[in-house]
């Protein structure tokens, strides 16, 4: 049998735990504090654990609840997922497909398979989320998303297929008063002194990892000055001056009039974009989806 209230009082955990104050989560939830409140004491009764620690300042989670609060908000989402597939079904759309994407691909790449699912399948509701790439195989066994668009490199899991869908050529990414701004091309070896805006290796092992490796083939490590979550991060501190950038040169329509790109004179690839899904759930939509990806590939 389904705990209705459980579920609720979840929810009201997480919203606590996001805003770290009960009265500003009491705002947020449309409801009075001490409403909140007794409800928050119910579900620690309930789990035999306090959750939080109140004072002053305002609200901390204690070491049980900073504990339960990932799978909790991994609970909250599936609601929110189950609440919309049940919307659209009640309107009359015939599925729900759950895409993930890294920034960048959220561009150029699922832009026009959005649109081509759409005419293809007008009862299809589609959801977008960011994800990092590190995140997308782990997403897609759990069954979190159904199509993962991300930089994967590397022996795939054998649970996942996989369809490269674009290769772009490394380019340095400079401030436009930079001293090298005015060549054409840019050796690897020119930017030994350089401080680099870089990938943090957490959000994408294997593209910083070819950086890097990249780098080290033409003689030298890269000094990191920052290390950022996204292609569109590196690119945006290039713009305020911190420092030079590698970065795939079909990002050049992402650049501020601050940033030039330079090609680099040895051609290093990088993927940009790989489609992945989970070969072993059968969902009709991703079907769908890999058929639209495959047609919009062709032409």
């Amino acid at each position: 049998m389904i705990n209705f209230r459980l579920m609720k009082h979840l929810w009201l955990f997480a919203a606590v735990a996001q805003e770290q104050h009960f009265g500003r989560a009491a705002r947020r939830l449309g409801m009075s504090q001490p409403p909140l409140t007794e409800q928050i004491k119910v579900l620690e009764q309930a789990l035999k654990v306090q959750l939080f620690e109140r004072s002053r300042q305002g609200t901390r989670l204690t070491p049980v609840g900073a504990a339960i609060l990932p799978a909790v908000q991994k609970f909250v989402v599936q609601m929110e997922q189950l609440e919309r597939a049940v919307g659209e079904a009640a309107r009359g759309q015939s599925g729900l497909l759950t895409i993930g994407a890294v920034n960048s691909a959220m561009f150029d790449v699922v832009p026009p398979i959005v649109e081509a699912l759409k005419a293809k399948a007008p009862g299809l509701a589609i959801s977008v989320r960011e994800i990092d790439s590190v995140e997308a195989v782990p997403a897609l066994l759990a069954g979190d998303i159904d199509l993962a668009f991300a930089r994967l490199e590397g022996e795939p899991d054998e649970k996942i297929g996989r369809i490269a869908l674009q290769e772009s050529a490394l380019c340095v990414a400079l401030h436009h008063r930079h001293p090298l701004a005015g060549r054409t091309r840019i050796r690897l070896a020119a930017l030994n002194d350089e401080q680099f805006v870089m990938f943090e290796r957490r959000y994408s092992p294997l593209h910083f990892d070819h950086m890097m490796a990249a780098c080290r083939a033409h003689g030298f490590d890269p000094r990191v000055l920052h290390e950022v979550r996204s292609i569109t991060s590196q690119i945006a501190f290039v713009g305020c001056g911190q420092g030079v950038a590698l970065v795939p040169a079909s990002m050049r329509k992402m650049a501020p009039q601050s940033v030039v790109f330079k090609a680099l004179s040895e051609k290093v690839m990088v993927t940009t974009a790989t489609v992945a899904w989970h070969r072993e759930r059968d969902n009709p939509m991703v079907a769908a989806a890999l058929a639209a990806i495959s047609g919009a590939s062709s032409t």
